[in-house]
C-alpha cells in the first residue's frame, strides 16, 4: 500500500487492469502517461497534462514505466538507457497528480533457445521458439524520418503501446511532439484498430537554452552539449524565415539546417520537411509543416522538431 500522496507501483498486468477497472467504476477518467523512466521535467509536464485531461471530470492518472526492448535494434543503446526507478518514483510524487506506476517486469513471452533454456535477448526481442511473434505495423506512417535509419523501431512502438494499451485500458493518453512521428502514428493506430482512447500530444519541454529535454541528454558531454544547441537554433531561424517567405523553398531550407549542424560538429541523421498528419515531404512550406531533424553528438542521437503553420 503506497504512503499518503505516494502513488501506488503495480508490476501485474491483472492488478494493473483491475486497478483501472475500479477507478473507472467509481466514476474517474483513467489517464495513461507511457514512459521508460529515468523522468525529467518534459515527462512532468505530461503528467501535467495528464492531470488536466477531462475538463474538470475526476481522473486517475497513470504513469507507466517500462524499457521497451522490441523497440531497439541490436546495435542500439538498450543496455546503457539510463534508469532510476527509485528517483522517478519521488519525482512522480513530488507532482501530487500521479495515481498509480506500472512497472512491470516484462510485457512479453520469452520463447527458448531450443536447448530448454531461456532465450538470450539482446537489443532488441529475438524470435525464440514459443516467444512473441505477435507485431503491430503502421506501414505509411512507420515510413521515413526515425524509421530509416531505426527499422524496427516502431514495429517496438505500435506493439508495446498497444500492450500497454489493452493492459491499462484508459481512455486517454498522453504522449510528447519531441517524438513527433511516434505521436501521429499512434494517433493512426488508435483509429485505425479502434481504441476507444483519446490521444492527446504534448508540446516539447526544452531547457532554458532550447535543448529539447531527453533522457539521451545525460549521456552528452560538455562541449557536445554547447554544440547540439544548434539543433534547436537552426529550427527556430527556419520557422522564422518560413513565416517571413510565403512559399519557401522546403529543400534549400533543408540544405541550411544541415549545413548549420555539421559546421557545429553534429552527425546528420535526416532533416525532413514534412506534412503534419500524414508525414509526407513537401516542396514548398504553403501549408501546417513540420521539421523534423536527427542528428548525433558524440554517441547520442537527438531528435528536435517545430510545427510550422504558415499565415498564422
Amino acid at each position: 500500500m503506497a504512503a499518503a500522496g505516494e502513488p501506488e507501483v503495480i508490476r501485474d498486468k491483472a492488478a494493473m487492469r483491475a486497478w483501472s477497472r475500479r477507478r473507472r467504476a467509481e466514476g474517474k477518467t483513467v489517464v495513461l502517461v507511457p514512459t521508460m523512466g529515468f523522468l525529467h521535467e518534459g515527462h512532468l509536464s505530461l503528467v501535467s497534462t495528464a492531470a488536466n485531461a477531462s475538463a474538470g471530470a475526476p481522473v486517475a492518472v497513470v504513469v507507466s514505466i517500462y524499457v521497451n526492448p522490441s523497440q531497439f535494434a541490436p546495435t542500439e543503446d538498450l543496455a546503457t538507457y539510463p534508469s532510476d526507478l527509485a528517483g522517478d518514483l519521488r519525482k512522480l510524487a513530488s507532482t501530487g497528480a500521479v495515481h498509480a506506476v506500472f512497472n512491470p517486469p516484462d510485457l512479453y513471452v520469452r520463447g527458448t533457445d531450443g536447448s530448454g533454456g531461456a532465450a538470450v535477448s539482446g537489443s532488441c526481442l529475438q524470435e525464440a521458439a514459443g516467444g512473441h511473434e505477435t507485431w503491430i505495423r503502421v506501414e505509411r506512417l512507420e515510413v521515413g524520418l526515425c524509421g530509416s535509419s531505426r527499422p524496427v523501431f516502431f514495429r517496438g512502438v505500435a506493439t508495446v503501446v498497444s500492450k500497454l494499451f489493452n493492459v491499462v485500458e484508459p481512455d486517454v493518453a498522453v504522449f510528447g511532439k519531441k517524438d513527433y512521428q511516434q505521436w501521429r502514428l499512434i494517433c493512426r493506430m488508435v483509429r485505425d484498430l479502434d481504441f476507444a482512447i483519446e490521444i492527446i500530444g504534448s508540446e516539447i519541454v526544452r531547457e532554458a537554452d532550447g535543448l529539447a529535454m531527453s533522457s539521451r541528454n545525460v549521456h552528452l558531454s560538455r562541449e557536445e552539449r554547447e554544440k547540439a544547441l544548434s539543433i534547436s537554433k537552426s529550427l527556430v531561424n527556419a520557422r522564422t524565415s518560413a513565416l517571413k517567405n510565403s512559399n519557401s523553398a522546403s529543400q534549400h531550407m533543408k540544405n541550411q539546417i544541415a549545413q548549420t549542424l555539421s559546421e557545429a560538429g553534429g552527425r546528420v541523421d535526416y532533416v525532413e520537411i514534412v506534412e503534419q498528419e500524414s508525414l509526407v515531404p513537401v516542396d514548398t512550406i504553403d501549408r501546417p509543416v513540420v521539421i523534423c531533424v536527427a542528428a548525433w553528438f558524440g554517441k547520442v542521437r537527438l531528435i528536435d522538431n517545430i510545427e510550422i503553420h504558415p499565415g498564422s
